[in-house]
């Protein structure tokens, strides 16, 4: 058996499924977001909240919502939990001939500021190293972990 190719998010909602007495769930593949960086203080206490969130969701028989956590700016004990419905996110797009329900895409805004600050960049960061990698920024906690 190759392990590499075991379907661990599959596998760990059917787990959960079965531990919590059925029901339907959603998986996701945390593929890049998983291994792009390392985790800040930040990082962790945001992932938590998130966690957290979706434990009382289900503890509470709730089911179709995406966990949000907001007030990001202050202090994490004065950070709020909330949940948005999946369906306040969806619109209905034509597949295969067949009207089927859809996240939505959120594209890209070439006009816009942020696309526009990359395209006068792009050029020169093609070929300058212009890259550093300071390691994850510690926003907050213990001095000797600061960034």
């Amino acid at each position: 058996m190759q392990v590499s190719r075991i379907d661990t998010e599959a596998l760990l909602v059917a787990t959960v499924g079965k531990t919590l007495g059925g029901g339907k769930y959603q998986e996701h593949f945390f593929g890049y977001e998983g291994r792009c960086a390392a985790p800040s203080n930040f990082d962790a206490n945001y992932t938590a909240a998130i966690g957290r969130t979706a434990a009382a969701l289900v503890a509470h028989g709730r089911t179709g919502y995406i966990c949000a956590v907001g007030n990001l700016a202050a202090d994490p004990a004065s950070w709020t939990a909330g949940a948005v419905p999946i369906t306040s996110l969806m619109g209905i797009e034509t597949r295969k001939g067949k009207p089927v329900p859809v996240i939505s895409k959120a594209l890209v805004n070439l006009s816009g500021a942020p696309f526009n600050a990359f395209d006068e960049g792009r050029g020169t960061w093609g070929v300058e190293d212009a890259y550093v990698y300071p390691g994850p920024i510690q926003y907050f906690g213990p001095d000797d972990i600061a960034g």
